[in-house]
């Protein structure tokens, strides 16, 4: 398994002084090393938790806002219902106002022909009696044919000036009525504008609180997302910043076991060894050696490859844990059929 050793004494102190000069570095180089990364890796995962707390109170912040939030999209939502109903009161009186115009309108144009007809009558009245001499009373009465005659026409005179008065009161009222129509009709047109106006006006209020309440409603989603998303991906950096230093601090425990147990105390002849203590004593003795020159390590300086033949896990028989290096080492010797693979069997006189 090795070449031939010096004195036992003067190899121990030799392996010790190995051991000590590999312990050392060990000691500064990787630990030095690993302490580094470790650092930086502890600064990176204090920075992500302070990330995430930052994130958690900004949305703890944007839980307020949409609490604020809620209590105004129901105030909108109120003033929304308020103003369709107002709009809708607005269109039932803009639907009244247009039945009374086009009542209006048909009105006035009935009274404008009764006064053009009422116009004419009077006209017509003012032309004839223009043309014929009025009688007087005298002329009556002298040319009347007996009493009989001259109450005829007496009376005749009589209706005849009720009727002339009669046209002319129509004619004015006709026109008062006709005027009075028209005013109406005007004041109802600038009704029926205003109230328009209104309803557009409400209508268009209503679309614009409509269209705030669904940027409100937007800008949160969006502002509550991407601080959610944020959030997820600085957890998951945590959790990786987390894992590798777990992983290096694994790795320096390991490294602190193999140095403890490098610079263990060599196990004496009561170690309960798996081949003759002689041997051991001649490999190792006693101690849990680094690698050799020719790659045997352990307490039974076995190289790598029979490491692995005789079923050793890990890369170096070093690395393993002493039950395991007994193991491989009583399949190897088989009951001393295998002792030829230690060459300190034959120093010590063991075939």
């Amino acid at each position: 398994m090795s070449f031939p050793r010096p004195t036992v004494p003067i190899r121990i102190a030799a392996a010790t002084a190995l051991v000590l000069g590999l312990l050392a570095i060990a000691a500064l180089r990787p630990a030095s090393s690993g302490a580094d990364s470790l650092g930086q890796l502890n600064g990176q995962l204090g920075h992500e938790q302070a990330r995430q707390q930052s994130l958690s109170s900004s949305i703890a912040s944007l839980g307020h806002l949409i609490d604020r939030l809620d209590s105004q999209i129901a105030l909108v939502s109120s003033r929304e219902a308020a103003v369709r109903q107002e709009l809708e009161s607005d269109r039932a009186a803009l639907s009244r106002v247009q039945t009374e115009l086009v009542a209006e309108r048909k009105l006035l144009a009935r009274l404008r022909r009764q006064l053009a007809w009422a116009k004419v009558l009077l006209s017509r009245q003012l032309v004839s009696g223009y043309e014929s001499d009025r009688p007087d009373l005298v002329s009556v009465v002298l040319n009347a044919n007996g009493f009989s005659s001259l109450l005829d026409q007496i009376a005749f005179l009589g209706q005849a000036e009720k009727q002339q008065q009669s046209v002319i009161t129509f004619t004015r009222h006709a026109k008062a009525a006709a005027d009075s129509a028209a005013r109406h009709l005007a004041k109802l047109q600038v009704t029926d504008r205003q109230i328009t106006h209104q309803a557009y006006v409400h209508d268009q209020a209503l679309k614009g609180m409509a269209a705030l309440l669904s940027s409100k409603q937007a800008a949160l989603q969006k502002a509550r997302t991407a601080r959610q998303a944020a959030l997820q991906a600085s957890r998951a950096r945590g959790q990786h910043l987390q894992a590798q230093i777990d992983h290096i601090q694994a790795q320096q425990a390991a490294a602190q076991q193999a140095a403890t147990s490098l610079t263990a105390v060599p196990l004496g002849p009561s170690g309960g060894w798996a081949i003759p203590y002689a041997i051991v004593l001649c490999e190792s003795g006693g101690a849990n050696d680094p690698p050799n020159s020719a790659g045997a390590s352990g307490y039974y300086q076995i190289i790598p490859s029979t490491w692995r033949l005789f079923g050793g896990s890990g890369p170096a028989a070093y690395l393993a844990s002493k039950a395991e290096q007994d193991a491989v080492a009583s399949r190897i010797w088989r009951g001393g059929a295998g002792a030829s693979n230690w060459v300190c069997a034959g120093i010590v006189g063991i075939h």
